[in-house]
């Protein structure tokens, strides 16, 4: 049971699905014991065979739980790959932060730092402007579509073919504002030119009057993530421009070398 605060006291009730909390149990065992039978899992658990069984099977079946030849059971891949992904963005993080607080020094703009999650940048830190009165509305853990950011370009650049053509079918080029791009032929065009240089633009085409420059980060070829500086597009002079990119290279460059 769960207990609950409210005006009259403190209040007793009933959590709605009690089998995930029997799931967790078994869960919260095998990390600590793996390879359990089924005896094991259940006298562990406090719970009865059939009830355990039923359980595991279900975690089986959504990879939350493996079992051998012994029909001994240990945690399964789809938890492991969720909690190598959670490590490799803490990391990510971690490592990056430095290199982009000494670009912030250097440029006092907004920073974004993303990394790629079903089809969409989603935003894992954010550094805002030290001496800037206008701040953008940006926040950890949204996430912006691939086509019309600059993180989102950086990184779409680097997929192949087939990823390319996959996300083409299942991504509609919708306007956020009057300068999105939705034209595939349009898409493709500035796509080629972000492999040549390296670098995204997003031209005020997820908000209107912001620029924003974005650089993905890779790691033996593999997307690990990407950052952006963003601004308002009355400050961006072309000297300004020119500079931001100098710096925005050279910190690519930094954090891929540290990763």
């Amino acid at each position: 049971f769960l207990y609950r605060k409210n005006k009259g006291g403190i209040q007793m009730t009933k959590p709605y699905g009690t089998v995930l909390i029997k799931a967790a149990k078994i869960m919260d065992y095998l990390a600590e014991e793996p390879n359990k039978s089924l005896q094991e899992i259940a006298a562990a658990t406090d719970l009865t065979n059939s009830t355990a069984l039923k359980i595991l099977e279900t975690l089986q079946l959504i990879g939350y739980v493996a079992k051998d030849k012994q029909k001994e059971y240990r945690l399964g891949s789809k938890l492991v790959k969720y909690a190598n992904k959670n490590i490799q963005e803490l990391d990510l993080v971690e490592i990056s932060l430095p290199f982009l607080e000494e670009l912030q020094e250097k440029a006092d703009e907004t920073i974004h730092l993303g990394v790629l999650t079903a089809n969409e940048i989603l935003y894992v830190n954010k550094l805002e402007p030290q001496n800037q009165t206008i701040r953008m509305s940006s926040k950890v853990g949204i996430s912006r579509p691939l086509y019309s950011s600059a993180m989102g370009k950086a990184v779409l650049a680097e997929f192949d073919e087939t990823s390319y053509e996959a996300y083409l079918d299942e991504t509609p080029l919708q306007p956020y504002t009057e300068n999105t791009i939705t034209n595939v032929l349009k898409l493709n065009q500035e796509l080629r030119e972000v492999r040549q240089l390296k670098i995204a633009f997003d031209d005020e085409e997820m908000e209107k009057d912001i620029f924003c420059i974005g650089a993905a980060l890779l790691k033996d070829e593999e997307i690990v993530g990407a950052f952006s500086v963003s601004l308002p597009k009355y400050r961006l002079t072309e000297s300004y421009k020119q500079t931001l990119l100098q710096e925005i290279r050279a910190t690519k460059d930094k954090i891929e070398a540290a990763i």
